[in-house]
């Protein structure tokens, strides 16, 4: 008697759960009733409606098991209806209808009738009203809203558009569309401007210069279930997690990115696998007329002097000035100027060759001038701005923007110091937040290591279990008497345990040493697969709990820029960690001997250590310090393609090891933070400082190392001397500074814009004060403008 009540309770689960996926012709969902849903088959996705704010509700469509309800598309966006009352219905006349309280219809499928009989919610999140044939006559994925699902193509005549602000699903002014020359594109298009910011910021971008072509008239594209997002204008990029059995979404956020999230099961949580633009100041119109978008470790927007928020609660509305713009005549104003800053576009007037005077005097004498741009630049460029939009500060920002004022207001103020004043903080609620969170932040506390431990903690419970039940299945109870980290294998055919006894076989007993730092030393094997590896043994590292948790996290970092790490053995007292083999030797072998780089190698080796670091700080699933980039830890593969090694071991390390090269925390002296040595927290500013020494170790083509050299009374490390004097070569104006400073045995081959660039970049890094340092995804930016030898321009 149980057992038949049991199974027919589970045929009695099994027919609710595939008919709650379809609403009949003729029935309806109703705002009043929670329980009103459609699920698809595998649960996957829900459909119904959404509230978010008091007393307002939306048809949408959301993950089902996602924190906070991830909704990926809403039939009413911009007209949300009342909480009671409403209801969708699916007519008999086959037109799925949504009616709020008072019975106004405020959106609709079809116009006409259809032999549509039912609506269903498929397991891609795509609802769809198909006839008794199955043939679908309207579905959800040809009216995207600021999301696609994988499978959903994009095509002309779609488009995805931001929400307003963050938590809103009120259409906002960026979008993601095919252009009229066929290409994808992020643009803004505001009540007073449009413009594209992606894939360039120059309206008269080369198409070919970005990977693009033109030459289509499809115009289509699509994310696969592997993560690969493809478009007929031969754009490709993937997530970092790329691989089957992972939930995945495309939005353009509110706040104009483009961005790939990649849902962790266990928690709900979203995380950024891919992103169209790393600095999120280059998206355009993100602080509205007038605003400053300030390129630090946390981008805000700022008004500059003399002017004020036009709604502080909505920075996104810009600022306005503080006093009458009406023009009398040109000795009414004056000007305030700003280092390091420029409004992009709405150029009135250019002018090469003339005086800082002479571009003043064409604003003055213009009523429609707002402000002028100066780039000194050896000749003398002169833009006279008629609007200030797409306003942005950085450093590396060449020239000063003067902005018109009346006479008595145009006191000097330095960019930082005005900038500053006005800065609102984007924890803040009420102001527009600009991309994800930075790790570049420093705390009071203690250092906050950037693994999330407790998400780790939870996803190896679940492994675990999921491990056992594979062991279980495959092998019976034999199973259980054998080492967990194999059973990884299951799991995963690239990260997995490794016994000792495997890896011994594999380096012959460790005979083959190949490099050895601070970590530990590193054997050549060949696993049973015939892949090549490098093998490391570790000193003196964590328990094994947290190794584990440490190398998991480790392991799923993939970037082109960073060493792969296969797998790891934590048995008893040993500690090993598995790498793919890089065959052409670390940098500092090709670097400071006679098998040196040419020109053209170093500056691709330059770019592709900013990536990698670019991606450890900002993109990779878990934000990573090196805490140790030096020479000796840059790989060359065999396209001189460099990969950065030991990256995430700082926190296996114990403290206070035996090697006398490393402090007391870490790193190697010559490549050092000062922070270290002065005991403050450490953020990533470490890793970009050590990134500065070997940039210019590059250009100069040997060590320059952390010793103290006698200068008069003072006393200076070699590397600090090497600034100062590069400083006062550079200030002097002397035509020929960067030929004293470049490796000779280049023998003059290379490029002396490219070498300028980079010891600028080197100096930037170097500096004492980490707050003036730029971040890794800002120098790969400058980097690879300047590949082409175009460097920064207007």
């Amino acid at each position: 008697m149980t057992k038949t009540f049991l199974l027919l309770l589970f045929c009695s689960l099994i027919k609710s759960s595939v008919s709650n996926n379809i609403l009949p012709r003729g029935s309806s969902l109703s705002v009043d009733d929670d329980d009103d849903i459609i699920t698809s088959s595998d649960n996957t996705f829900t459909c119904g409606f959404y509230g978010f704010q008091t007393n307002a509700y939306w048809f949408a469509i959301w993950f089902t098991n996602s924190k906070n309800r991830t909704v990926v598309w809403t039939a009413n966006p911009n007209r949300p209806v009342n909480g009671r009352g409403s209801k969708v219905t699916f007519q008999r006349n086959g037109v799925m209808v949504l009616t709020d309280v008072d019975g106004m219809v405020l959106w609709e499928t079809n116009i006409t009738s259809t032999d549509a009989n039912s609506a269903v919610l498929l397991n891609t999140g795509n609802l769809v009203l198909q006839n008794q044939k199955g043939q679908i006559l309207w579905q959800s994925f040809d009216y995207p809203t600021d999301t696609l699902l994988p499978f959903q193509t994009l095509t002309k005549s779609k488009r995805l558009i931001s929400a307003s602000r963050k938590g809103s699903f009120q259409s906002g002014y960026f979008s993601l569309n095919y252009d009229s020359n066929n290409v994808l594109t992020l643009s803004y298009d505001g009540p007073e401007i449009s413009s594209v910011y992606w894939p360039s910021r120059d309206p008269n971008f080369d198409v070919w210069k970005y990977g693009r072509s033109s030459f289509n008239s499809s115009r289509i594209a699509v994310l696969n279930d592997m993560g690969v997002f493809i478009s007929s204008d031969r754009l490709q990029f993937n997530a970092s997690d790329m691989g089957f059995g992972i939930k995945r979404r495309i939005t353009i956020d509110y706040d104009g990115n483009l961005r790939i999230y990649s849902l962790n099961d266990p928690t709900g949580l979203w995380l950024v696998t891919w992103k169209a633009i790393a600095q999120p100041c280059n998206v355009h119109g993100i602080c509205g007329r007038n605003g400053i978008c300030v390129h630090e470790e946390k981008p805000e927007c700022s008004c500059p002097p003399r002017y004020e928020w036009s709604d502080p609660t909505d920075l996104s509305q810009g600022c306005k000035p503080t006093f009458n713009t009406t023009c009398v005549n040109s000795t009414s104003f004056g000007f305030v100027e700003l280092s390091h800053t420029d409004y992009y576009g709405f150029d009135l007037n250019f002018s090469r060759n003339i005086s800082l005077e002479a571009c003043r005097d064409i604003c003055l004498g213009d009523c429609q001038c707002d402000a002028y741009m100066y780039k000194l630049n050896g000749e003398g460029n002169c833009y006279a701005k008629s609007a200030l939009f797409n306003g942005y500060s950085h450093l590396n920002v060449e020239g000063t923007i003067y902005l018109k004022v009346p006479i008595g207001m145009e006191t000097p103020l330095s960019a930082s110091s005005v900038l500053t004043s006005s800065i609102a903080i984007c924890t803040n609620a009420s102001v527009v937040t600009i991309g994800p969170p930075s790790m570049y932040e420093s705390s009071d506390t203690k250092v906050k290591w950037v693994y999330p431990y407790s998400i780790a903690l939870a996803v190896g419970m679940v492994e675990a279990l999921l491990i056992l039940l594979g062991w279980w299945v495959f092998y019976g109870n034999n199973a259980f008497v054998t080492n967990l980290e194999d059973g990884y294998r299951l799991i995963s055919s690239q990260f997995r345990g490794f016994t000792y006894q495997e890896l011994m076989k594999a380096t012959q007993n460790f005979k083959v040493e190949i490099g050895r730092g601070g970590s530990g030393a590193v054997y050549k094997g060949i696993l049973e697969d015939q892949r090549v590896v490098a093998v490391k043994r570790l000193g003196d590292v964590t328990e094994g709990g947290e190794f584990w948790a440490e190398v998991n996290t480790i392991g799923h970092i993939n970037h082109m820029n960073l060493v792969r790490m296969w797998g790891f053995c934590s048995e008893k007292r040993h500690r090993l960690v598995v790498y793919e083999y890089v065959q052409n030797l670390s940098l500092d072998k090709r670097l400071f001997s006679s098998s040196f780089l040419q020109w053209e190698q170093r500056f691709k080796v330059a770019i592709g250590i900013a990536k990698g670091l670019a991606y450890l700080h900002h993109e990779c699933l878990e934000w990573v310090i090196h805490c140790d980039v030096k020479p000796e830890n840059i790989l060359l593969d065999a396209a001189f393609e460099p990969k950065i090694a030991d990256f995430g071991l700082a926190k296996l390390s114990e403290r206070g090891g035996q090697n006398e090269e490393f402090t007391r925390i870490r790193g190697t002296k010559g490549y050092m933070a000062p922070e270290w040595a002065h005991n403050l927290p450490i953020t990533a500013k470490v890793d970009v400082y050590s990134y500065g020494v070997v940039v210019l170790e590059m250009v100069k083509g040997i060590r320059l190392p952390n010793v103290i050299v006698q200068g008069g009374e003072e006393e200076e490390s070699a590397l600090m001397r090497f600034v100062r004097l590069t400083k006062r070569k550079i200030l002097k104006g002397k035509e020929l500074w960067i030929e004293e400073i470049i490796d000779p045995r280049l023998g003059g081959l290379f490029s002396r814009k490219q070498a300028a660039k980079l010891v600028e970049i080197g100096i930037a890094c170097v500096e004492e004060d980490r707050n003036k340092r730029p971040t890794m995804d800002s120098v790969v930016q400058v980097l690879i403008d300047c590949e082409s030898e175009l460097c920064y321009e207007q």
